[in-house]
């Protein structure tokens, strides 16, 4: 593999290269010129640690990484680097028609909290390069965890056996076991936020204290949102690892035929397939956090609906307490306004009490200017009151048809 000679300077890459004979992994020096790469691609493992986005960047480095390890053209395009998961294979065979060579490609997310509540994204792209005649194996590690980097290239790929070799996945069970890891952080971590959201309940769940309840709703919708993307990225490792194993199967039919290289090919295979249930058993745990938490959601909702149910039935229940002393007045007035009235009229100067003179009754023979005064004014007062009424309610009426054009219009437009 000979690799393009640039100049202009560009990101620091790290190699690791492991020789049959030896048995020992050889870490290389730091690859700081642009387009820089590892001398020992002879090696029969060689591991280069890169950041992808920086190589992307740089047109030097994207061409000796195209060009040194037959890339394809599509992994550098936009819709790769943005994709939430994937998994890709390209097989190129010999004059013979027999597998010359076999390129993989895989990318996983995982999205992990902290007690804060606080996220990270963590991405791991994986491009593998598998000659089938030297057996070698060069693996690409983009934009590795911390940790993962910790552990490269040992403990993590220490001791691969010659007939491991001769499978060209496998080195996809040691990785991907590290996203797993990773992912079951990601799913236990959203289950203790969980379950104290649930533990939160008690303070909320009892409408007749004189607290009113007070969920956190911007908060269990933060993590509804982090549990959804758990999901996805859960979701998408679960499809990953169909097209691997799916790849991986089609190897072991056109594979060797040798009995020790066809163990090995069901030992990478078996544990995939084990992978494979571990990412649906943490999927179906996020699919449960997602149901819980929505629950909790719920009867947050319902607890405060009840609360303010009960509110507003103790102020009907005043209202109503109102309501009875107004109708006493009422009555009482009614009852004393009769009386009340004809004191007043006989009270007026029209009528005249003759104590004296045997104590008859008089009455002016004026008594007519008093209810010449008195009918119109009553009539009215009578008139302005339902003329005020009127007015108030066409006033009404109108705004509430303008209001309900507008929001008919305001529809048509969104549509």
């Amino acid at each position: 593999m000979a690799s393009p000679q640039h100049d202009p300077c560009c990101t620091e890459r790290a190699s690791f290269s492991w020789r049959k004979g030896e048995n020992i992994w050889r870490q290389g020096g730091q690859l700081a010129k642009c387009a820089a790469l590892p001398t020992d691609l002879d090696s029969d493992i060689v591991i280069l640690l890169a950041n992808a986005d920086k190589v992307r960047e740089c047109p030097s480095c994207r061409l000796a990484f195209t060009q040194t390890f037959r890339m394809p053209q599509l992994w550098w395009t936009t819709y790769c680097r943005k994709s939430n998961g994937y998994f890709g294979c390209e097989t190129t065979s010999g004059d013979d028609g027999s597998i010359a060579e076999i390129n993989t490609w895989t990318r996983f997310l995982v999205k992990l909290l902290d007690s804060k509540g606080q996220h990270k994204w963590y991405k791991l792209n994986i491009f593998v390069r598998w000659l089938s005649t030297t057996q070698q194996t060069v693996v690409l590690l983009f934009d590795a965890p911390p940790a993962l980097k910790a552990k490269m290239p040992t403990p993590l790929l220490q001791n691969p056996t010659i007939n491991h070799l001769a499978d060209p996945f496998w080195v996809y069970p040691r990785l991907i076991e590290e996203v797993i890891s990773l992912q079951d952080v990601a799913v236990w971590t959203t289950r203790t936020h969980v379950r104290n959201a649930e533990k939160y309940r008690t303070q909320i769940d009892t409408p007749t204290t004189p607290t009113p309840p007070t969920p956190n709703y911007s908060r269990l919708h933060d993590l509804a949102r982090h549990i959804i993307h758990v999901s996805e990225t859960l979701d998408l490792a679960v499809k990953t690892m169909g097209s691997v194993l799916q790849q991986h199967a089609s190897f072991m039919n056109d594979g060797s035929s040798t009995l020790p290289k066809k163990a090995a090919y069901r030992n990478v295979h078996e544990r995939l397939l084990f992978f494979e249930q571990i990412f649906e058993g943490l999927r179906c745990r996020s699919s449960s956090n997602k149901e819980r938490l929505q629950n909790e959601i719920q009867l947050a909702f319902n607890v405060v609906a009840e609360y303010d149910a009960e509110i507003s039935l103790q102020i009907g229940r005043a209202t109503q307490s109102d309501s009875a002393a107004m109708k006493t007045i009422a009555f009482l007035t009614l009852a004393f306004l009769p009386a009340t009235f004809i004191s007043a009229i006989f009270s007026t100067s029209f009528f005249s009490f003759d104590a004296g003179g045997g104590g008859g009754w008089g009455m002016s023979s004026k008594i007519w200017v008093y209810w010449a005064f008195a009918l119109p004014v009553t009539f009215v007062t009578c008139a302005l009151w339902y003329f005020w009424q009127w007015k108030f309610d066409k006033a009404w009426l109108n705004s509430t048809r303008a209001n309900n054009g507008r929001l008919q219009l305001q529809e048509i437009v969104s549509n």
